[in-house]
């Protein structure tokens, strides 16, 4: 990620604001001990740089828009420890952004741009008055003690069509994060065997994906098998895999700190049972036609309803309910949502897709009663003309996967 890339995201933000407003993006503090960094996406977004303890600044006045930038300053006798900090001529040249100074300099800056100002954009999450301040919020409590009269809002809100769009840039590295999980999976596939534990598979899945260069997750891994894949957010991972179970993954690696989000199913003993690939038969279809409907102009509420109406007809097949109002006991969640940076990128729930949109498109079936849990999950790019599946390499019919596992099972 450089300036050629991030310079334009800045120019969309400045349009998207008013003049006298300021965004004040702040990047990750450092961890303490050996944690490995990650990037806050919206602080990455807009200027490329992986470094802890920075802030973005962007002022909109009527005639002119200003850009600032506040780096840590590096500390010579903490050079062995830590390394050498990003200079200011680095990250002038990766960010694009001129005026660059130390982060022990943001609130002499701030002070005199305030009284410029009537809003701050920043990204302070969703405050709640039982948790603690996030960290904006806490750094920007002296403009909030100063300033009373400057309105503080969550930078995603005008963020949120900038970045639910996708350039072609974007849509690259987010391909190159599926691939590397579907490699993952195909993996799993291949080595799983009756008596490994879910975390045996989620090891061997990170370490595929780790030989392809994926250095983190996208999101926390589900391996959940037989009855555990009823419980939509299994994170354990810690139950052995029985012989007559359905494995059930939601993974997704990380790239560039673009996220893949796929689901699949497979059968431990090699074969699907007739009820297992009934069921699985059921959602696989109801995928397929969500998936056909996927265009521009199309809205996240229409899928949804769509994918109701075919689940209350593939339950009563299914013989698990009678009434078509009892569909919620074994299907619970919506069935689509933006996918980028973040796992549930920006991009709201009644959203209608536009070009450049990555949605994903996953049903599914929770069946308790029968230790049976099948959700199917594909990524989709929104096009011109309708769509591409760009999981479309990872199996998913019931033949290629009986394949694979007999294959595995040799």
């Amino acid at each position: 990620m450089n300036a050629e890339i991030t310079k334009p995201r800045r120019e969309k933000l400045a349009g998207a604001m008013e003049a006298g407003q300021i965004a004040i993006v702040f990047a990750r503090m450092e961890q303490e001990g050996i944690e490995k960094f990650t990037q806050v996406n919206n602080f990455l977004y807009f200027t490329g740089l992986m470094v802890p303890d920075a802030a973005f600044c962007l002022l909109k006045t009527k005639d002119k828009i200003f850009e600032y930038l506040f780096i840590q300053r590096g500390i010579p006798e903490r050079e062995v420890w830590d390394g050498k900090k990003l200079t200011v001529e680095e990250a002038k040249q990766i960010s694009g952004i001129q005026t660059v100074s130390y982060l022990d300099e943001f609130y002499t800056a701030i002070s005199g741009l305030c009284p410029l100002v009537s809003k701050i954009w920043s990204n302070i999450g969703n405050p709640m008055i039982n948790r603690p301040l996030s960290y904006p919020m806490f750094m920007l409590q002296p403009v909030r003690d100063i300033y009373p009269n400057i309105t503080i809002e969550n930078l995603n809100n005008v963020v949120r069509p900038i970045r639910s769009v996708k350039s072609e840039w974007e849509i690259a590295q987010m391909q190159k994060a599926i691939d590397a999980t579907g490699i993952g999976i195909a993996k799993v596939m291949q080595k799983a065997k009756a008596g490994m534990m879910e975390y045996e598979l989620e090891a061997k899945l990170f370490y595929q994906m780790q030989k392809n260069g994926v250095q983190n997750w996208g999101f926390a891994p589900i391996i959940a098998a037989g009855a555990n894949a009823t419980t939509l957010h299994y994170k354990q991972n810690n139950c052995e895999v029985c012989a007559n179970d359905i494995v059930l993954m939601d993974v997704g690696a990380s790239w560039m700190n673009y996220s893949a989000d796929i689901t699949r199913c497979f059968p431990v003993s090699g074969e699907f049972s007739p009820r297992q690939k009934q069921v699985y038969e059921e959602v696989l279809a109801i995928q397929k036609a969500i998936i056909e409907m996927v265009r521009p102009g199309v809205g996240l509420l229409q899928l949804n309803e769509k994918t109701v109406e075919l689940t209350q007809e593939a339950l009563i097949r299914l013989g698990l309910i009678q009434d078509k109002e009892h569909y919620r006991r074994y299907y619970m969640h919506s069935v689509s949502h933006h996918l980028g940076m973040d796992t549930h990128d920006l991009g709201a729930r009644d959203s209608i897709l536009e070009v450049g949109n990555v949605i994903t498109v996953e049903p599914g079936i929770y069946i308790p009663e029968e230790s049976l849990g099948i959700r199917i999950e594909d990524d989709i790019l929104v096009t011109e003309t309708g769509y591409r599946n760009l999981s479309i390499g990872i199996p998913k019919e019931v033949d290629e996967l009986e394949s694979i596992r007999q294959e595995a099972l040799k």
